[in-house]
């Protein structure tokens, strides 16, 4: 929002396993009280991904939110090529995806999390800890990842104190 502030139409793109009906009508309550109408595309299978992304784009969604979840995540070049085809600036939820050509990701580095927690959570178990009694571990460090490449194919033009948040701005 902050990105395109102008923007009062956005989409979310989410797997239909992931978040429950309530869950995406609270996103869409908090989307609306900042004044922003946000349509919701559920998807189950890859080969409606580009659709949800098309309808989105031809219902007047000035960008996207592809929720975090295992599904978008495994099929995120088929997001990847949607949203450039339709010039639709794209936000998710890992940084890798930023790093792979999506224009912005807000979220934890999950490749480095497992790094720093598995071997923690091994090391318990095979001290003879019951998997009940070894902590379920959250991320606890979340990084702003912004594409300036992605952005000047889309026309954007990103605002400097935008970039100084950034964690890491690719270019």
């Amino acid at each position: 929002m902050e990105l395109l502030p102008a923007a009062r139409h956005m989409a979310a793109l989410t797997d239909t396993n992931t978040y429950s009906p309530e869950r995406l009508q609270t996103l869409q309550e908090l989307t609306r009280q900042r004044g922003v109408e946000l349509s919701v595309y559920r998807v189950s299978k890859p080969e409606e991904i580009a659709g949800a992304i098309e309808a989105a784009k031809n219902s007047g969604a000035l960008a996207l939110n592809a929720l975090a979840s295992p599904f978008v995540y495994a099929h995120r070049p088929i997001i990847y090529e949607r949203v450039a085809a339709l010039s639709l600036p794209a936000m998710y939820q890992f940084p890798r995806m930023a790093e792979e050509g999506g224009l912005i990701a807000y979220g934890p580095n999950i490749v480095q999390f497992w790094r720093e927690s598995m071997p923690r959570q091994a090391a318990a178990l095979l001290r003879g800890a019951k998997v009940a009694d070894v902590p379920v571990e959250q991320p606890t460090k979340f990084e702003l990842v912004i594409n300036l490449k992605t952005a000047t194919a889309l026309g954007l033009t990103i605002p400097e104190s935008f970039l100084a948040r950034a964690d890491k701005v690719i270019e």
